[in-house]
């Protein structure tokens, strides 16, 4: 079973993953064969991230009260077939539907998918699944680019999609043995106004980061979905976020770790090929693949992991991971004026190895919740995961944008302006990655006292 579920694991959070990626570096391919202009093409990634990021709380809620096997099954068989069609597609609305499907999907298999760590393994195993999920995911970020560049290069664009097809088919045979059929007891039905308002205001947020044009009256439909659907769980006795959840200090603190780490890190990732193109010079393989590094530091590190958790407790642990991302920053930060790509190289490898021990942040936060509410839970989290990506996009974006607007105007040219901004962008991710690192000292609370051992002779009988 424990392998099995790490296998599992493995594969689901690679291909969820890799699809995107892997999707954004044959979209020049695609648009030449669709004749679709860059507006069209954005519709490629927001087709999969908006009923993604839009769908999760409500996607956990629904496992824990349907039963994880025939949701699991359902989004597989719903995750290949958008891929078949997406390959298949010869129009761009087909294309775009096949990426809606997709997303769909992706938001029932992450959060399932994560629930067996809850529901399938130990502490010990927790621990290792996580770290699994962990190193796949940036595995995927990193091979993503450049598979993608090759299969639409040597094969043609439609094989980024078809290529899904032999993961779906393995996660299918291993899912019976793995999965439990039945669903979880006392769980009951979600309400249907919470799950529309809480989509509604996902959705509606999430689409005003790619729309600048309807960015104010987005963020305000936004806003007030998400407040009636605060007020609405304040006052129903039919809650979707049960208050076991809500109320647990260890879990919410989790959950504010997945932002700030979503905040300050993933507006740095987007813009670093950037930079490396317009700054350093180099092309766009050669731009992608330093993060290469990042992924391979992630793996290297991830056997500490599960060593550091047992002597030093999983807040702890994650508390260090992110310190050393801050100072990972820190160091990129320091030698970004410089036009040279090896002197980063330190820094990547930090920030890498210290994300690897940040690993717990989402296998603790699973520990402290009960296993019928651990797919709600795996949906919060990843939610809040997405979320903070996007907005940390739109964050590092703006001041990067307002740093190097104001040298452009002080008459710097185009490259150093842009090392500009992504220097005050490296400083305000690692003030947010420290803060991480704060609150999750503060919900771990102080260490416990050594406790005397059985075999201590100076044990008090």
């Amino acid at each position: 079973m424990t392998r099995r579920t790490l296998a599992l694991l493995a594969l689901g959070a690679f291909v969820t993953t890799l699809d995107n990626t892997i999707v954004a570096a044959g979209a020049p391919s695609i648009g030449r064969a669709l004749a679709l202009d860059v507006g069209a093409l954005s519709w490629l990634a927001l087709g999969y991230m908006l009923p993604f990021a839009g769908l999760l709380p409500v996607a956990g809620a629904l496992l824990d009260r349907r039963g994880r096997r025939p949701v699991l099954t359902g989004a597989l068989v719903a995750f290949g077939a958008g891929a078949a069609a997406g390959g298949l597609a010869d129009a761009a609305w087909l294309l775009v539907a096949a990426r809606v499907l997709q997303g769909t999907a992706a938001a029932f298999l992450v959060p399932g998918l994560l629930s067996l760590l809850r529901t399938n393994l130990d502490a010990r195993g927790r621990t290792l699944g996580a770290a699994v999920w962990t190193a796949c995911l940036a595995a995927a970020l990193a091979l993503g680019p450049a598979l993608g560049g090759v299969l639409s290069e040597y094969w043609g664009w439609a094989w980024i999609f078809f290529v899904n097809l032999p993961f779906v088919a393995a996660m299918l045979v291993l899912l019976p043995g793995t999965v439990l059929p039945g669903r979880d007891a006392g769980t009951r039905a979600p309400p249907a106004s919470a799950m529309v308002l809480v989509t509604a205001s996902l959705v509606l947020l999430t689409t005003a980061l790619a729309e600048p044009r309807l960015r104010l009256p987005l963020l305000a439909a936004g806003t007030v979905a998400g407040v009636a659907f605060l007020v609405r769980e304040r006052r129903a006795p039919d809650r979707l976020i049960p208050p076991a959840l809500t109320g647990n200090r260890v879990f919410a603190g989790s959950l504010g770790l997945q932002l700030l780490w979503g905040l300050g890190i993933s507006g740095i990732f987007f813009f670093t090929p950037l930079l490396h193109q317009q700054f350093l010079g180099l092309g766009p393989a050669g731009a992608g693949l330093p993060l290469a590094g990042v992924a391979v530091a992630v793996a290297a590190a991830t056997p500490l992991v599960p060593p550091s958790v047992a002597r030093y407790g999983p807040l702890r642990t994650v508390a260090a991971g992110l310190v050393a991302v801050g100072v990972g920053l820190l160091a990129l930060a320091a030698v970004n004026p410089v036009p040279a790509l090896w002197p980063r190289v330190p820094g990547l490898v930090l920030i890498g190895a210290g994300s690897a021990l940040t690993v717990p942040m989402t296998s603790h936060a699973l520990d402290v919740v009960a296993p019928r509410y651990s797919g709600t839970a795996s949906g919060l989290l990843t939610a809040a995961r997405e979320l903070s990506s996007a907005l940390g996009v739109a964050l590092i974006g703006a001041v990067l944008t307002a740093v190097r607007s104001a040298r452009l105007e002080a008459g710097v040219p185009a490259g150093p302006a842009l090392a500009g901004g992504y220097t005050a962008g490296l400083l305000v991710a690692a003030g947010l990655t420290f803060a991480g690192a704060g609150l999750a000292v503060r919900v771990a609370g102080p260490r416990p006292a050594r406790t005397s051992s059985p075999h201590d002779k100076r044990a008090v009988p």
